[in-house]
């Protein structure tokens, strides 16, 4: 249950250019688990309350959903073209916890880390 798509694709035309810019902070800081939400709304001029009303209407997603989405596809993009291992690439996509990593991971992309890199090595092989 591969999904490539975990992200809708947005900002579409005409999206809120505050939580357009707000989005490419998430994305920049994601990973490094350092996020101040109320400093990124002040940065655009408004409460920390309206921009995660605005975020949620633009996206579909709360803000908190987006950046998990954000650090699981950068595991699996991790999982997919490094050899780190679970708890590396746990760490490098900005988890702190590797049973919920693991939980979340396979919730998203219906196989567990360790079922991913024994795939692509099974897809490797086979070449």
């Amino acid at each position: 249950m591969s999904s490539p798509t975990l992200i809708p694709l947005w900002p579409r035309e005409g999206s809120d250019k505050r939580v357009v810019a707000v989005s490419k902070m998430l994305c920049r800081s994601a990973a490094s688990g350092d996020i101040d939400f109320g400093q990124m709304a002040r940065s655009v001029n408004l409460s920390p309350s309206r921009l995660r009303h605005l975020f949620t209407i633009e996206a579909g997603i709360s803000p908190l959903h987006y950046v998990k989405l954000l650090r699981l596809r950068r595991a699996r993009s991790l999982m997919l073209q490094t050899f780190l291992s679970v708890k590396e690439v746990m760490s490098e996509s900005g988890f702190s916890d590797i049973s919920h990593f693991v939980r979340e991971y396979k919730r998203a992309f219906g196989e567990t880390p360790s079922e991913t890199r024994r795939g692509l090595s099974a897809k490797i092989a086979n070449k």
